[in-house]
């Protein structure tokens, strides 16, 4: 889970009202890593800004990125191993790459805009439920 201040929550909660609950109106205007943040610029897809100052800027840290991308399974694939003593095969998620480093160095321009919007979906996944379960927990 991804610690979410107030402030970007009621920032997100005013960019879902304003695409009128249709999530899939919600784009990645740009992106950016820097240090050790991914850095996502969001803006309506029915309203596009001239600026990345009047798109939301949400920042996630590298490391729930990667928590991301593994919990996603974008950085391995489903194949078969070989039990190294027991000489038996199974199916098992194979890690290609360690999440972050997948991200920069071995996916293609596709994976990592699936990488990303992964991220945004969890993100906003987060928020629905969180205030979903703090209302419920609110009004008992």
């Amino acid at each position: 889970m991804i610690k979410l201040s107030q402030k970007l929550k009621d920032e997100l909660w005013w960019l879902v009202i304003s695409v009128d609950y249709d999530y899939s109106r919600i784009s990645i205007a740009e992106h950016e890593i820097n240090g050790d943040y991914l850095t996502l610029w969001l803006e309506d897809k029915q309203d596009f800004k001239n600026s990345l100052d009047e798109c939301l800027q949400l920042d996630i840290t590298l490391k729930n990125f990667g928590k991301i991308i593994r919990a996603e399974g974008l950085n391995s694939y489903e194949g078969t191993k070989m039990h190294p003593k027991k000489g038996f095969v199974y199916k098992a998620r194979i890690e290609i790459n360690e999440p972050i480093r997948w991200y920069r160095e071995d996916a293609g321009n596709t994976e990592q805009q699936w990488a990303r919007e992964a991220a945004l979906k969890n993100i906003l996944t987060q928020l629905v439920e969180s205030e979903v379960y703090d209302y419920e927990s609110a009004s008992q």
